[in-house]
């Protein structure tokens, strides 16, 4: 069920950084981001890393000067990322389209594809060596959107890594890019889906009106215009890492906790989201009474009516839906009610209630998520598409990001990645991280819902007792 990180240890040869620009003059222009990319919560850069193998029909061709070639194709219709970000009044985003290219990183890597294991999952070993961090070039403003590092491998099989600033894209936006470049690469004239911009669309109203209670940001109640929403730091210790997979076989064994009734209506994610929430509080040893929150992303892309997103939109498309319960009623009830909390938190999110967060944005200076030693946050990018992606070598054995944590916190959130283990198997990895005392709290109790038996009478007294 679980696996430690790696100690492979092997030797990067890079060649200096380059700026890759668009093929073509791009046009020069000043580009708003919606208020929906530009809150502080996306105001980092997020990593993705792709492992693709050997394959002899493409030998002689290099995926280095192939991607490099189509990197430059594609950025003239997706122009945007060859700009920088700049601030405004009200710190607010734009993007300068300055036409500067984004980070390119050629590697070679005196290792085989075979090497890094049977079951390729984060963290991943080196991973500073397979995507470099250039001095300089992580800050939000004035750097690079984009860094792209190929990394050859001594077998012939190749590493493509990535760092986004997310206030540009959510992971469905970022693969619709990554595709573009793989479709180019395989010999198309332009992408099969032209990006749209249209960032309006997920900007503040005129005048802006939050209509809903946003308690992601700390808001207790409807907020007037002048206040600001705080956060408090978190604080946690040294942290191990372990990723956990989990395929029919423990899904369906956590799904038996689930009130029979509604097993099979409850998604993976709903499942997988709430039992992690649940062990995770386990671990953790909170006071009873302290208030646990789950943070679930809830992507809006084809759920709007009026105007609905036009296809190929590839900006930030999902809200931060959040469901609270106290830590002793959250470890002494069964399952079921962690996953009522966590589907009505995700039913919440609708049109009108993205379009409050929108106006909250705008009307509070772009507040960041609650970040607490209580939130736990979770995003499910098994649906994002980055198994798709092909420049022309095939599907990709391993996609998708590239380190445990999303975000710069340490432990406060993970993502669902779709995977397969040694087996063959497909199924969901989750790289956890967490204090290493509570780690091992964690894996007794998910081990423990894995092999018991869903017991209803459990007692308020043994599970604290336990904790």
């Amino acid at each position: 069920m679980a696996a430690q990180s790696s100690a492979l240890v092997f030797k990067v040869h890079r060649r200096e950084p380059e700026l890759v620009r668009p093929a073509k003059p791009t046009p020069y222009e000043v580009k708003l981001l919606s208020d929906i990319d530009d809150q502080e919560g996306l105001r980092f850069h997020i990593p993705v890393v792709q492992f693709y193998k050997h394959v002899p029909s493409m030998r002689g061709k290099d995926p280095v000067a192939v991607i490099r070639r189509a990197l430059s194709e594609t950025l003239v219709p997706y122009y945007p990322f060859a700009g920088r970000l700049r601030e405004g009044p009200n710190r607010k985003l734009m993007v300068e389209c300055t036409g500067e290219g984004v980070l390119f990183v050629e590697a070679d890597a005196d290792v085989r594809l075979t090497e890094f294991g049977d079951q390729l999952q984060p963290p991943f070993p080196c991973m500073k060596e397979l995507l470099f961090d250039v001095p300089g070039s992580n800050a939000v403003l004035h750097s690079p959107l984009l860094l792209i590092q190929v990394t050859r491998l001594k077998c012939g099989s190749f590493i493509f890594a990535l760092r986004l600033s997310h206030c540009m894209s959510d992971a469905p936006g970022l693969v619709q890019f990554m595709s573009a470049i793989g479709e180019i690469a395989r010999g198309s004239h332009a992408p099969s889906i032209p990006p749209v911009w249209e960032r309006h669309f997920l900007s503040a109203r005129s005048p802006p009106r939050v209509t809903h209670t946003h308690r992601e940001y700390g808001q207790q109640a409807t907020i007037d215009d002048n206040k600001t929403m705080t956060t408090m730091p978190h604080n946690f210790d040294s942290m191990a890492q372990i990723s956990f997979f989990f395929g029919c076989s423990q899904l369906s064994a956590l799904r038996r906790h689930a009130p029979p009734h509604l097993r099979q209506s409850y998604s993976r994610f709903e499942i997988l989201a709430s039992c992690l929430w649940k062990c995770r509080t386990v671990a953790l040893r909170p006071d009873p009474e302290e208030t646990m929150r789950m943070i679930c992303l809830v992507s809006m892309r084809g759920k709007f009516s009026y105007p609905p997103l036009p296809i190929g939109y590839y900006g930030n498309t999902f809200a931060f839906a959040v469901a609270e319960a106290p830590a002793g009623e959250l470890c002494r009830n069964p399952l079921g009610y962690a996953l009522d909390l966590v589907r009505k938190a995700k039913g919440e999110v609708t049109e009108e209630y993205m379009k409050s967060v929108a106006d909250l944005m705008a009307l509070t200076g772009r507040p960041d998520f609650l970040k607490t030693r209580w939130t736990y946050l979770v995003s499910d990018v098994t649906r994002a598409g980055f198994e798709t992606v092909d420049f022309g070598w095939g599907s990709p054995v391993y996609a998708g990001p590239a380190e445990p944590d999303v975000g710069p916190v340490p432990g406060l959130a993970n993502f669902c990645i779709p995977c397969k283990n040694k087996k063959g198997e497909d199924g969901i990895v989750l790289a956890i991280s967490l204090p290493t005392q509570a780690m091992e709290r964690f894996v007794k109790e998910l081990e423990s819902m894995l092999k018991s038996p869903p017991n209803e009478t459990k007692t308020f007294t043994h599970v604290m007792s336990a904790l």
